[in-house]
């Protein structure tokens, strides 16, 4: 029976509560599995491309062996040119083997992910799949030259018709793609921020050498950094002069996080992040929230705001904030989560009754009940009470037993 168009528009709504699992999948993990191609995911990780993998709905990986790869790494190319390599081999189509045998016309001129970035000028982000004779499939970057010396292997893993990695013979040669570009290393950091309204915090930086080389060595990996504008910085230097040595240097690396995030990055992965100074239970973490357009960084005592973008180059990203975060871990004027405990009772506070009637004497019987007690005021009548009450309590208990006992004697006598 067809359901009726009132029962499926009762269940639209309910179909928006659970997401598409169309673009659910995972380069890096997909290829977990097949150890031959461990370089290759590796440098997919540390390029970023595996997120930009993740991020689309349907694509095609040229993956290639540990051979290949080694060969391309034994010029020592910087992780930007690695990067462009890479990207050349990440098909924005789906190219399953059956597809790759079916193509129409025999031929396919394919856009990549290194046409996607806008560095690839021309024809040369495009590749040319062509079906030639022996049941063969041939690829080439479109500015080759037409030269189509790279062959499809094999299929590796297919999810129809979202993502499909297929094993191509060596990497595909591209002058432009292999075209020297700067090491990340290479750049100057606090150059880049003192030129931007952040020289009080790069020149601190500069004085710490620990500091300092951890942001410099982090950069080829992915680093974004959040740096303080002039005037909140300087006027934050007092407090920063008071901290240990290490302090400071935990405080600086505070405002690095080892991983490169751009700006739609940073939006759409919002919530707790680490930095630099983490350090196993030493969290020196963050909260990264949008506020409608506006991006903020929160600890429990401070909120900065992202006031600007001064450098978003992969692997390096540099923004700029309106305030001193301020960690956890070294200021401990941020609100405590725990009420503070009561204060303790006075020195000179009156004794609860109960301590002076466990700590006073038990009632003697030739004191007289009505005679003045020495001590004056309503506890001396309050005692007076209490050692009254405890008699008549006594009196009433020996009553009870002499009932008792004189109840068991004339029981006794009729039974005898």
């Amino acid at each position: 029976m067809r359901p009726s168009a009132a029962s499926l528009l009762l269940l639209a709504p309910l179909l928006l509560l659970f997401p598409s699992t169309a673009t659910a999948h995972n380069i890096t993990k997909l290829l977990a599995s097949h150890p031959e191609f461990s370089t290759f995911n590796h440098y997919l990780t540390l390029t970023q491309l595996a997120d930009e993998i993740n991020r689309r709905i349907t694509i095609t990986v040229c993956a290639v062996d540990n051979a290949a790869m080694d060969s391309l790494l034994a010029s020592r190319p910087s992780i930007s040119t690695v990067k462009n390599i890479l990207s050349l081999h990440v098909l924005l189509d789906y190219f399953g083997p059956k597809k790759l045998h079916q193509i129409s016309n025999g031929t396919a001129l394919a856009a990549t992910l290194f046409q996607a970035t806008g560095s690839a000028p021309g024809s040369s982000g495009f590749v040319n799949i062509t079906d030639i004779r022996g049941g063969k499939v041939a690829l080439g970057p479109e500015d080759n030259g037409g030269s189509l010396d790279a062959f499809f292997v094999k299929g590796v893993e297919e999810l129809p018709y979202n993502i499909s990695v297929i094993q191509i013979s060596k990497i595909l040669p591209s002058a432009v793609a292999a075209a020297p570009t700067p090491s990340p290393a290479a750049m100057n950091l606090t150059g880049i921020m003192s030129a931007s309204g952040c020289k009080v915090f790069a020149d601190t930086l500069l004085a710490y050498p620990d500091a300092s080389k951890t942001f410099q060595e982090s950069i080829d990996g992915g680093l974004t950094v959040f740096c303080p504008m002039d005037d909140p910085f300087k006027a934050f230097l007092p407090r920063f002069k008071n901290l240990t040595a290490a302090g400071k240097v935990s405080l600086l690396e505070f405002f690095g996080v080892p991983v490169y995030m751009s700006m739609p990055m940073l939006k759409s992965n919002n919530g707790v992040m680490n930095t630099l100074a983490t350090d196993g239970a030493s969290k020196f973490d963050f909260t990264v929230q949008n506020d409608g357009e506006q991006l903020t960084l929160k600890t429990k005592s401070t909120t900065a705001k992202v006031t600007g973008s001064i450098f978003d180059e992969q692997p390096l990203a540099v923004y700029t904030i309106d305030k001193v975060l301020l960690p956890n871990e070294l200021f401990k004027d941020a609100p405590s989560p725990t009420p503070a405990p009561a204060p303790a009772p006075a020195a000179d506070a009156p004794k609860s009754s109960k301590k002076k009637k466990k700590s006073k004497s038990p009632p003697s019987s030739d004191v007289d009940a009505d005679s003045p007690s020495p001590a004056d005021g309503p506890e001396a009548d309050s005692e007076d009470q209490e050692a009254a009450d405890d008699n008549a309590a006594l009196s009433r208990l020996a009553g009870g037993k002499q009932v008792v006992l004189s109840l068991c004697l004339g029981l006794v006598m009729v039974l005898l």
